[in-house]
């Protein structure tokens, strides 16, 4: 069995709920308590003895609290390794106790910000010495244990009483003390930039509770209409980077978004035709949906566009007529759009750690299109391939998206299978009353087997792009070569979880 002798503990905690169960069974097993401030005090008058971190140090809290365990005779009990004998003859060298428990927490930064509180009494809720005891107490989980959540008080209790305070148990503490403290420092970096912390009507659904924290100003300013929702902000963000891979191209694009996927996109020269054509790709989906486009909303545009209900509409700019018109519906919202700009990084909590990766942007051109079939595609085909892959980019996996003339005439979003996808795509674009001889189609990955090459030629389909890199490409090629389709591969795959 791991055993784990506990001989001195620093206990120091803003919250002090839940925590006399824990000190006194540290009382009872003989553990010297090491604390500051008011935690010592609590401690004291629990009528346990306590040992003052400035008697160790030799330095009173300074400077307003701000410095209170920053020292080394604090950091070395808890960082020195046991196992090391200069570690061992350093701490007895200079009088250092050995940490064997931390339990620590943080202050409360995130209800000072929620309480709307002034920009420094928010600083000084900023803690410093609280992160570091907690990450070098982690750091060192082999040798200490971390505490940091008053969540975690009875199951440490627990495990002292059946002295099973394992190494894993001390590493699974460890992990949820980094985890802490990455989405405290998120958290303090993302008011730094924004100044300030958005507290939403609720999350996705009713019954849950949601902020958003950061600068909305960064990339659109909200010129009328209702406070932005947590799943407008979804859209809104999927609008905007969809939108940016349009950025540069001719003519206009307007595009329609509903759940985070675009139901309609259109490039045509002027902005009323792309609207329109936008709209025609699924006007049931587009009812409530958020509208982007990357020219001004002129009147004529304005009256088309508020003929049906919508969440939102983002450009860049809106004529004086437009804005009078909708000003009539204050409910809606308008968002000037400031900036395609996003950040590269993305992040996302997953089970008890976070994600990160790069934002894909990686757009293709004409010279990525690599033919593989004896036909290849004609110039017309090529300028809505190009369209096609940017919008599958887009749209949630597995992904299909039919275009024809520079708009989306239908997608297959977040299906099981791809064969589904295609099947939803032709479906929705026959329902809409399109015909698919002559359009291109769009995966987001590769064809695992033929059959979406053979659905979609029979269902008029003549150009296709893909990734490429199926164990059974050649199959695939067999196919559209034998139907007379063209086919392009990219070589790069654009799944969206």
């Amino acid at each position: 069995m791991d055993t784990f002798n506990i001989k001195n503990a620093l206990i120091s905690v803003f919250d002090k709920d839940g925590l006399a169960p824990l000190v006194k069974l540290l009382q009872k097993n003989g553990v010297s308590i090491y604390s500051t401030g008011g935690t010592a005090k609590f401690i004291e008058d629990l009528g346990i003895p306590v040992h003052a971190v400035e008697d160790l140090t030799g330095y009173p809290s300074i400077f307003g609290g701000r410095v209170k365990t920053l020292h080394p005779a604090v950091f070395g009990g808890i960082l020195y390794r046991r196992n090391m004998e200069e570690d061992v003859l350093q701490a007895a060298e200079y009088n250092i106790p050995s940490f064997d428990l931390v339990v620590v927490d943080l202050y409360p930064f995130e209800q000072t910000l929620k309480a709307g509180a002034g920009h420094q009494d928010i600083i000084e809720k900023i803690d410093i010495g609280g992160v570091s005891l907690i990450r070098a107490a982690a750091k060192n989980y082999q040798s200490v244990c971390i505490t940091c959540n008053k969540a975690d008080y009875a199951v440490v209790t627990k495990h002292i009483e059946e002295q099973t305070l394992s190494e894993d148990v001390r590493k699974m503490l460890a992990s949820k003390a980094f985890n802490l403290t990455q989405q405290y420092d998120q958290l303090i970096g993302a008011y730094l930039n924004s100044g300030q912390i958005h507290s939403l009507r609720y999350g996705e659904n009713p019954h849950q509770v949601a902020q958003f924290v950061g600068c909305y100003e960064h990339n659109f300013e909200r010129i009328q209409g209702k406070e932005i929702s947590y799943n407008n902000l979804l859209d809104i963000e999927a609008a905007i980077a969809l939108m940016g891979d349009f950025e540069s191209v001719d003519n206009c694009t307007f595009a329609i978004i509903k759940h985070n996927n675009a139901c309609g996109i259109a490039n045509k020269k002027t902005v009323i035709d792309s609207y329109k054509a936008a709209l025609s790709s699924d006007p049931l989906s587009a009812f409530g949906g958020i509208m982007i486009c990357n020219k001004p909303i002129d009147a004529q545009t304005a009256a088309e566009i508020d003929a049906i209900f919508f969440e939102i509409l983002i450009a860049p700019a809106f004529d004086q007529a437009a804005l009078d018109l909708f000003a009539k519906k204050g409910q809606r919202t308008l968002l000037k759009l400031v900036s395609y700009e996003l950040p590269n990084k993305q992040a996302r909590t997953m089970l008890n750690g976070v994600l990160m990766q790069e934002r894909d942007t990686l757009v293709e051109t004409e010279e990525m299109l690599a033919v593989v079939t004896e036909k290849a595609p004609s110039k017309q085909e090529i300028n809505d391939l190009l369209f096609a892959v940017k919008v599958v980019k887009h749209t949630k996996s597995n992904a299909i998206v039919l275009v024809k003339d520079n708009m989306m005439i239908a997608s297959g979003t977040g299906q099981t299978s791809r064969v589904d996808a295609l099947n939803q795509a032709i479906s929705k674009a026959k329902h809409f009353g399109f015909d698919l001889n002559g359009a291109v189609m769009a995966s987001d990955a590769f064809f695992p087997f033929p059959d979406c090459v053979e659905i979609g030629a029979n269902a008029g389909i003549t150009a296709i792009v893909q990734p490429g890199g199926s164990i059974k490409d050649k199959l695939s090629v067999e196919v559209a070569n034998k139907l007379e389709v063209a086919m392009v591969v990219t070589g790069h795959r654009h799944f969206r979880h």
